[in-house]
């Protein structure tokens, strides 16, 4: 079995910007990409685990997330880094169409981690969900992760509403020079 870190997307990895879908619109939090490559070099599964509403909403397609996501790891490569697998939900019950529907892979619940869990043979008690939300706090306890909330994003304003004991970092690589060095 493996361990992971999953990650959540915007507002953790990139800088928040509201239904980001455009390229030429992401912009990586400092210190990113550096920390997936710590996390790469330490030996941890990189997988990225983002809730997108855009699609249910209409605002882009699935298309559009899987151009981000290769954009995303064509910048992360120039930096000597990698993502292992992007997974999101495109789903939201006030959607459109067949995107209208209560899921079981909508953050904060865990079935992004479970299915990439099943997937790559991952240890869940090993691994660990970063994010900027509660709800991302949420699906890796669900998932029987260890839990970490970073400050950026909508982090700062998310950290009051977390339950006492909730691993807190300033960003996404003050977690990842904590956690590389774990055996």
């Amino acid at each position: 079995m493996k361990r992971a870190v999953f990650i959540d997307r915007d507002g953790t990895i990139n800088v928040e910007k509201e239904y980001l879908y455009r390229t030429e619109d992401f912009e990586f939090i400092p210190g990113a990409a550096e920390a997936i490559r710590l996390f790469n070099d330490a030996g941890w599964l990189v997988i990225v685990v983002s809730n997108q509403s855009g699609v249910a909403r209409g605002y882009y397609t699935e298309e559009d997330v899987h151009n981000l996501h290769r954009h995303i790891s064509a910048q992360l490569l120039q930096a000597g880094a990698k993502v292992d697998a992007w997974f999101y939900c495109p789903h939201h019950p006030s959607g459109r169409g067949s995107y209208a529907l209560p899921c079981r892979c909508r953050k904060p619940l865990p079935g992004m981690l479970l299915e990439a869990a099943g997937r790559f043979e991952i240890d869940l008690e090993a691994s660990v969900m970063i994010g900027d939300k509660l709800v991302d706090v949420e699906a890796g306890r669900a998932a029987g992760c260890r839990s970490i909330l970073v400050r950026t994003g909508y982090g700062s304003e998310e950290e009051s509403r977390c339950a006492s004991g909730t691993e807190v970092f300033d960003d996404l690589l003050a977690a990842a020079e904590c956690l590389s060095g774990l055996p």
